[in-house]
C-alpha cells in the first residue's frame, strides 16, 4: 500500500528530521541508507549534521518506493539505483530531452497552420501577429531541442 508523501517545499536544504517526514521514514533508517546507497551524500556541516538537497530528497523518496512500495531487497535496490542514474547520465549525454508524463507530438509547419483556436475555430495562423510570433518562438525552442 503506497504511502502518500507531502510535497516537498522550495528550499535549498533540509534536515535529516525534515526529509524523514517528507519521505516517511525514520532518521536512522536514513543513516542506514546513506551507507548501503554510495549515491546519496548529503552535505555534513558543523557537528556532522546531515543537510539534504531537493535531488536528494527526491533520491531518497524512489529508494524508498523501490523498498517498502516494490519490494526490492537493499541489493536489488542498489542495482536498480544505479541502473536509473546510468540511464539519466546516458540520456544527458545523448542531449535527449527527458519529458516525463508528458505526451510529444511531432508535426511539420504545414499541420501546424491547421490548427485552430478552440474558441473561435479560426486557424492559428490567421488569429493575430501574436499567435505568429508565438508560432515561430516555438519552433525556435523545438529546433534547440532537438540539436
Amino acid at each position: 500500500m503506497e504511502k502518500i508523501l507531502p510535497p516537498i517545499p522550495v528550499k535549498r536544504y533540509f534536515t535529516i528530521g525534515e526529509v524523514g517526514d517528507l519521505c516517511g521514514v525514520k532518521p536512522h533508517v536514513l543513516r542506514y541508507w546513506e551507507q548501503e546507497f554510495t549515491q546519496l551524500r548529503p552535505m555534513k556541516r558543523r557537528g556532522n549534521r546531515r543537510y539534504y538537497q531537493h535531488h536528494e530528497v527526491l533520491m531518497i523518496r524512489r529508494i524508498r518506493d523501490l523498498l517498502y512500495d516494490q519490494g526490492f531487497t537493499i541489493s536489488g535496490a542498489r542495482n536498480k539505483m544505479q541502473e536509473i542514474l546510468q540511464s539519466e547520465r546516458d540520456k544527458k549525454h545523448s542531449n535527449e530531452l527527458s519529458l516525463d508524463g508528458v505526451e510529444v507530438i511531432e508535426i511539420g509547419d504545414s499541420e501546424l497552420d491547421n490548427f485552430t483556436d478552440n474558441q473561435s475555430d479560426v486557424p492559428i495562423a490567421h488569429v493575430s501577429e501574436q499567435w505568429l510570433f508565438v508560432r515561430s518562438e516555438l519552433f525556435e525552442i523545438r529546433d534547440l531541442l532537438t540539436l
